[in-house]
């Protein structure tokens, strides 16, 4: 059944996931697309949208870090399917209820359903792609996210002329929980499932034992918390310039809501196309030298494209005035979002594809955890740095942060990348 059996699962797979996890983007936000319309209806001031955002928020996080781990012990179709009935369901009931502590409650659980959402993606990607593929495949799939993130604004705002935020919720989950079950049919955890030899198997041809490691030697790896930091730098520093970009440039220099808004849009469009430029040029790279022990070939593109995180950000903090030409500013905002998430899809295919394939999982959930981390110092403390002193101030300090990443990053890039147990060659 060779390349042809290959090449219908994978795209039917493929399409599922993609499918799939759009419809999880959508259902995470669906709250903060008809917000305006529940406040018409329902009275909430903003300390309640916070602590109805700020549950999911706090759930996701935890349930993202606990299904990487789970992904690794039980079947990742299952995993995906149950997280996104779960979603769609929520949501239904959502539009049910009418209190801020039931929104809190229901959006706790939508969070806790989020997190099944992409670590038995990686899991799947990477027992049904080559690792010359892996990076590609990965970047197109977390397009799924911008797709769902800009189109959904609109789709809400069109629905919004004909039904009520309750008729929107009830529609978004039941189209969730019904695809859920046709991801538990078509998506199909790995080849040996289907009969096809595995990938991984051919791609150790000629080695003793495979590459399976106890859960000490993987998280003594050095290479594991290397990883970690520098996700947890770029990650919170890309948070606080998509959370606090906007006011910078209207308080501090002199810019109107529109430009901000526009800038926000500009960063999206960079980083779409940051995301995709970093998976295909970088499996470029692994085609030419193969994956060894020592230093990824993913790792030149990387230090680069934090570099021009840098780079644009002291541009957007010293060169911004009200007189600038508007274009200029756009410029920046796309050339920082192509080079933050670029990173950003980056480490992931790194952690996945540097771990023991009995740890992929569990190494993708340790440095998304690190990531929410930064994401969560990109508030308060970012925040309380802007309110002490200034925005300048703020932002300065994320730009010395990302520089010393950087320069640390540039010093290790050819230490041990591979994690756990190297397998010894068979003469």
């Amino acid at each position: 059944m060779g390349a042809t059996g290959y090449s219908y699962y994978r795209v039917v797979i493929f399409i599922c996931m993609f499918i799939g996890y759009s419809l999880y983007f959508f259902n995470r936000k669906t709250f903060s697309f008809v917000m305006p319309s529940v406040m018409e209806e329902i009275n909430l001031d903003k300390d309640d949208l916070g602590m109805i955002t700020s549950s999911q928020t706090m759930a996701y996080a935890i349930s993202k870090f606990i299904s990487g781990v789970l992904s690794d012990q039980i079947s990742a179709r299952w995993l995906f399917s149950i997280g996104l009935f779960v979603v769609g369901g929520i949501n239904i009931v959502f539009s049910w209820s009418s209190t801020v502590s039931m929104f809190s409650l229901l959006w706790f659980i939508n969070g806790l359903g989020q997190g099944c959402g992409w670590p038995p993606c990686g899991k799947v990607l990477r027992k049904w792609y080559e690792p010359s593929q892996f990076g590609t495949w990965w970047s197109v799939l977390s397009c799924s996210m911008n797709l769902a993130g800009s189109l959904g604004p609109i789709v809400v705002t069109v629905l919004l002329q004909y039904y009520d935020w309750r008729a929107i919720l009830t529609m978004s989950g039941v189209f969730c929980a019904a695809f859920s079950f046709v991801c538990l049919v078509f998506v199909k955890n790995e080849p040996k499932d289907v009969g096809l030899p595995s990938i991984e198997a051919a791609a150790k041809k000629g080695v003793k034992g495979g590459d399976e490691s106890t859960l000490r030697e993987f998280l003594l790896s050095p290479f594991l918390w290397v990883l970690s930091l520098g996700y947890l730098v770029v990650f919170g520093v890309k948070t606080a310039a998509t959370d606090w970009g906007q006011l910078f440039l209207m308080q501090e220099k002199g810019q109107t809501v529109l430009m901000g808004s526009t800038y926000m849009s500009a960063l999206e469009v960079g980083g779409f196309v940051g995301s995709l430029a970093a998976g295909f040029i970088s499996d470029r790279a692994v085609c030419r030298q193969g994956l060894g022990t020592h230093g990824s070939p993913r790792h030149g593109l990387l230090i680069t494209m934090m570099a021009g995180m840098y780079v644009s950000m002291y541009l957007f903090r010293v060169t911004i005035t009200p007189e600038i030409p508007q274009i200029w500013i756009l410029f920046l905002g796309a050339m920082f979002g192509f080079s933050s998430y670029g990173p950003i899809a980056l480490f992931g295919v790194i952690a996945s594809e540097s771990a023991p394939s009995n740890f992929c999982g569990t190494s993708h959930a340790v440095v998304a955890l690190m990531a929410n981390v930064g994401a969560f110092m990109a508030g308060l403390p970012f925040s309380t740095i802007a309110k002490q002193y200034s925005w300048d101030m703020a932002f300065w300090v994320a730009e010395v942060t990302m520089a010393i990443a950087t320069v640390g990053f540039f010093l290790v890039r050819n230490m041990r990348t591979k994690m756990g147990r190297i397998a010894e060659k068979m003469d």
